[in-house]
């Protein structure tokens, strides 16, 4: 006979910062596709009217973080209960830091762009490397800082594991309305053969909550330049939400185990 010896009960918020309720339904189809425990359950939220409708620059990333700090504080208080926060916008974005800083906030909460970066160093053999395919051509530069400074470099320095950033000109909200989505397969078709173009790519990273769903593509642009098996046996294709989910749910399980008061 069998008898359950443990099970405690795991939530966990997915955050969409902008106002955007079709990527938030975007992030929820990736959230059906993720086989976790019947224990950890997973809710999420969109921003406020007043929180950009996609986030494409650094005013965007401040907007979104005082109109969703400010929601959550005076209208939401209930959400600071969750055991994990994660913020749904592949960026440094500043809402990440501005949620630890609640002292009422105890809940373990990443951005997908960490938890990407963590997923990416955990599946690559040594001599692999992982890059990123993003909207518009400002986060070419700030991912990649970003990516640096999380991997403990400096600007302008590189990282041995990292093979840059590759955008495709278009904007998050691009990719589910307003763009023929025949441009949109083209153009992130052309991102992902010239990070592949570099050597080493082992896993590509999509840099945007509004790419969800979109894997095949990147498989089949790999499929053109490397083949069948490289594009469908060998390249880790990683979404920023599923990455950030799991990692999320891990860190929550290892805190239990570290601060169990």
């Amino acid at each position: 006979m069998t008898e359950l010896a443990q099970e405690k009960k795991t939530r966990i918020l997915v955050l969409n910062p902008n106002s955007s309720k079709a990527m938030t339904e975007g992030i929820k189809a990736v959230i059906d596709t993720i086989g976790l425990p019947h224990s950890t359950k997973i809710h999420t939220y969109t921003g406020p009217s007043d929180a950009p409708a996609s986030i494409n620059d650094d005013k965007d990333l401040d907007s979104s973080t005082d109109a969703v700090s400010k929601d959550i504080q005076s209208s939401h208080p209930e959400l600071l209960s969750y055991d994990g926060i994660v913020v749904a916008c592949f960026s440094v974005h500043p809402l990440v830091e501005t949620l630890r800083s609640i002292p009422e906030l105890r809940a373990v909460t990443l951005g997908i762009f960490e938890g990407s970066i963590l997923a990416a160093l955990s599946l690559l053999e040594s001599h692999e490397k992982w890059g990123i395919v993003t909207t518009g051509k400002f986060w070419e530069k700030h991912l990649t800082d970003g990516a640096i400074d999380f991997l403990g470099g400096y600007p302008s320095t590189t990282n041995s594991k990292f093979a840059g950033v590759e955008s495709t000109g278009l904007n998050a909200s691009d990719f589910h309305h307003g763009v023929d989505p025949a441009v949109v397969k083209q153009k992130l078709k052309e991102a992902t053969q010239r990070l592949l173009a570099k050597p080493g790519v082992k896993c590509i990273v999509m840099g945007c909550a509004g790419m969800a769903g979109l894997e095949e593509i990147i498989r089949l642009a790999a499929c053109e330049v490397k083949g069948k098996k490289f594009a469908y046996s060998e390249l880790l294709v990683m979404d920023g939400i599923l990455a950030g989910i799991m990692q999320t749910e891990l860190a929550i399980k290892y805190q239990r185990l570290l601060r169990p008061i």
